[in-house]
């Protein structure tokens, strides 16, 4: 597994991303491309179209040319990293892809990004069926969209674009946001522990469906705690702090502390607190000098749904 895919997936559908348009989707949905979870298949399932499949699968090219599907990322922000899955797709994947890449300001139409301009991040590669191909991205331009092109045709089951969000956050001037959230900018540069889910998890959007869409370490044997430190959107005033530890009901940290962390300077934001299984919790912050990063302190382990840091950029 390459290091990027640590990062967030900019384009996955439940952080926002979306499928805009597509020159064709005649046996499979273009949609499937950004869902989360592992593509799924049961063999002998026909539908209308044909055999079905949890991904996007063209017609037949009988003409020249080559199939393409545009991407809007639910997270504008720099690409890490690109993973082109065929699974499932055995004889039916394309030989070729690659992935283009362009920042568009606004909320173009599908018409208008196809007269963007558009750089290449991944060259025309080959692929093999029913594989994971990971594509390492260089350069650090920010991107809103992307377009997989696959050459001729056929059918590839996700797409999964990693990377560090980079929102336009000058829409909050005046306002107060989220300092913690994915979609802002924040992102977990450090974690004790991450045995049975991604830390990043706890600052994605939305509420979690159920524990997999959390944080949660090993059960801990020894001394100490567990933790994760928190890269904020930008140095900020956090004025609620939300820990919430839904769908945890046997396995919730029993305390959460939170220190504020700018170069050198440490900073208690909230002194370990209690905390009930199951429950969203809200705490008031009242700390006077801002902060670049927060570092959550669970005790002794367990597992967090969402952290949410509410608060004004310095």
């Amino acid at each position: 597994m390459h290091s990027f895919t640590r990062l967030p997936d900019l384009a996955l559908r439940s952080h926002g991303g979306s499928v805009v348009a597509a020159s064709d989707e005649s046996f499979a949905d273009k949609e499937c491309l950004i869902r989360p979870g592992r593509p799924a298949f049961q063999a002998e399932t026909f539908g209308s179209k044909g055999q079905v499949y949890d991904g996007w699968e063209t017609r037949r090219r009988r003409e020249p040319g080559h199939d393409w599907a545009l991407v809007r990322l639910g997270m504008p922000g720099v690409i890490r990293g690109v993973v082109i899955d065929t699974a499932w797709f055995k004889g039916n994947y394309p030989p070729y892809a690659s992935v283009e890449a362009a920042e568009v300001a606004g909320h173009p139409s599908p018409a208008e990004l196809a007269a963007a301009t558009w750089v290449e991040i991944v060259p025309r590669s080959a692929l093999g069926g029913d594989a994971e191909h990971h594509f390492k991205v260089d350069g650090d331009g920010r991107h809103t969209h992307v377009r997989l092109n696959m050459f001729p045709d056929g059918g590839i089951a996700r797409l999964r674009v990693h990377g560090e969000a980079r929102p336009d956050l000058s829409v909050y001037d005046g306002l107060g946001l989220d300092l913690a959230a994915l979609a802002n900018g924040g992102l977990v540069t450090a974690c004790s522990d991450e045995f049975y889910s991604s830390p990043n998890h706890v600052l994605a959007p939305g509420l979690a469906r159920h524990q997999a869409e959390g944080w949660e370490t090993a059960r801990r044997r020894g001394a100490g705690n567990d933790w994760l430190v928190i890269r904020l959107a930008g140095r900020g005033l956090i004025r609620l702090a939300e820990i919430d530890t839904t769908n945890l009901l046997h396995n919730a940290p029993g305390w959460v502390s939170l220190t504020g962390l700018d170069g050198d300077r440490e900073t208690e934001l909230l002194p370990k607190t209690r905390l009930q299984p199951d429950t969203p919790h809200r705490f008031r912050l009242r700390h006077t000098e801002p902060v670049g990063q927060v570092r959550v302190d669970i005790y002794p382990d367990g597992g967090l749904a969402r952290v949410r840091l509410h608060g004004i950029l310095a």
